[in-house]
């Protein structure tokens, strides 16, 4: 087989692959999450197996520690969490309204340098707007706790994630070395370099960051209800979560941490408790957790981490922002394993290698 037919093979395989997930996307979300559920735990299968236990023993154990650590976790959770998300819901037009009122004051003025006209436009527009957004959040918190095929989906997560996780950590060696017999023989020395560092970025990126965003959920958490916040609980869990994706969940949570404090209350102190919780917050994700948990050996821009995000979720939905880091990881590798080669080439240096 030529270079060239060897290309064409690997295209034709490749986008075949996307159709597929495209295709079943709908239904890959459990076995995408098992993957990555077995990826995160397969280093202490690994550890325990070689305290002299069997491969299936330290599944058995790990996959049982997970899934009753999960299971607490949402047993505590859920139902504190489906409490306020639907008490945020039903709550949600008077802070609204109270929102408004506290914007008059920024009416009357931007009307003294505006004008009445222009000023009153300002208003309705954003008036109307406001009752927009508040409606859309309100109907979408409410499908959320009550949809029917939002609990088939958790259901499936539930059920699926821990069987999938549990055969795919159980043959992870095996998998890897067949894996490794299918590779091109002349090209498996070069491939099993780049899969190592892939390996690296994943494994320093993906861990790492999981394990900041839940310290991150639960400090959040934490503060913001210390500081009296109403739903400060769940506000906090959310901007840990979503602190996966660099800037948006931080982002996100003081927009929404502030505006809840503006509309519960007319001082500016619960305002700024916020405003210090979040600065607190960056400061101790700037400096101790992402550098010490994360690093900056894993070689992904924050801004390539949420095109890639941004762009699984969009083209694929759920399964899309599942696979969106994986494949920024192997996009990264190949780009600067590319790069390299082309900079060792004649292509960049014609001198390159003539002593020249």
């Amino acid at each position: 087989m030529t270079g060239r037919e060897q290309a064409r093979f690997w295209l034709v395989g490749f986008v075949l692959a996307l159709v597929a997930i495209y295709l079943l996307r709908g239904m890959l979300s459990p076995f995408v999450a098992g993957m990555a559920v077995a990826y995160l735990l397969d280093p202490i299968c690994d550890r325990i197996e070689s305290w002299g236990l069997s491969r299936a023993l330290a599944t058995t154990l790990v996959t049982s520690s997970f899934v009753l650590l999960a299971a607490g976790a949402i047993i505590l959770l859920l139902p504190l969490m489906v409490g306020e998300v639907s008490r945020l819901a039903a709550h949600l037009p008077d802070y609204v309204a109270a929102l408004q009122a506290r914007a008059v004051p920024l009416l009357d003025l931007l009307s003294q340098r505006l004008g009445a006209e222009a000023a009153g436009q300002v208003r309705s527009a954003i008036g109307g707007q406001a009752g927009q957004i508040a409606g859309w959040i309100a109907g979408a918190m409410g499908q959320v706790v009550s949809g029917g095929l939002a609990v088939v989906n958790a259901l499936s997560l539930v059920l699926i994630t821990p069987v999938v996780a549990f055969y795919l950590l159980r043959d992870w060696d095996g998998i890897v070395r067949r894996l490794d017999h299918w590779l091109p023989r002349r090209q498996a020395v070069v491939i099993r370099a780049q899969l190592v560092r892939i390996d690296e970025t994943l494994a320093g990126y993906a861990r790492g960051q999981a394990t900041v965003c839940l310290l991150l959920a639960v400090y959040y958490g934490a503060a913001l209800a210390l500081v009296g916040l109403d739903f400060g609980l769940v506000v906090g869990i959310a901007t840990g979560i979503l602190a996966f994706v660099p800037f948006v969940g931080a982002l996100s949570g003081l927009v929404l941490a502030l505006g809840l404090a503006v509309a519960q209350s007319g001082g500016w102190l619960p305002v700024l408790s916020v405003a210090a919780v979040f600065a607190a917050g960056q400061v101790i994700e700037g400096y101790v957790l992402t550098p010490k948990l994360v690093g900056e050996r894993v070689g992904l821009h924050p801004v390539w981490v949420i095109f890639s995000l941004l762009a699984g979720g969009s083209l694929f939905g759920f399964v899309g922002v599942l696979l969106g880091l994986p494949a920024a990881a192997v996009i990264g590798v190949l780009t600067r394993f590319s790069l390299g080669r082309y900079l060792a080439s004649r292509y960049y240096d014609p001198d390159q290698g003539s002593g020249v």
